[in-house]
């Protein structure tokens, strides 16, 4: 596949393909099972629940052809915006969808007035900080999720120019 038939567009109206893209989220988050701890909030997403989080947040997905190959989520944190649920069908993978996921976000972000695009990543995925870093994020903190007194998550950010 050549990254000119990766399409990436802003959720669009009337999106009704809620149990796919559900489908295309667990499908990319399932290598994480059994290595990170705790597990992915991906688990606890259902089809309604990803909707209304579309109803909050800016999102936009990338297809090829017809079909979902990734989304990502953005969430308005006033200077920022927040990238969350940046998901890739395994098939797709290593593509270029999600460094143009992570592009799209950047431009809407700098369309918004923000200075600068901040993510989570867990500890565990060393390839993924590997990955974010190639992509500009730099670490800015580690904290840990409730319950844990060892650091679970990295937080990145990316400062635009």
């Amino acid at each position: 596949m050549q990254t000119d038939e990766i399409s990436i567009v802003p959720l669009p109206a009337g999106f009704e393909r809620w149990d796919e893209l559900l489908g295309l989220i667990r499908r990319s988050f399932a290598p994480m099972d059994g290595v990170i701890d705790p597990p992915s909030s991906a688990h606890r997403l259902t089809s309604l629940s990803l909707e209304a989080k579309a109803r909050e947040e800016t999102a936009f997905l990338a297809t090829v052809a017809d079909r979902l190959a990734g989304c990502v989520f953005l969430a308005d944190k006033g200077s920022h915006l927040y990238l969350g649920k940046l998901a890739i069908d395994p098939a797709f993978q290593g593509q270029g969808v999600g460094r143009r996921l992570v592009e799209a976000a950047e431009d809407h972000a700098r369309k918004l007035g923000r200075t600068a695009v901040e993510l989570q990543t867990r500890i565990e995925l060393a390839a993924n900080h590997t990955v974010f870093g190639r992509l500009g994020f730099r670490e800015t903190a580690r904290t840990a999720h409730p319950g844990y007194r060892r650091p679970t998550t990295i937080t990145m950010r990316k400062e635009l120019g």
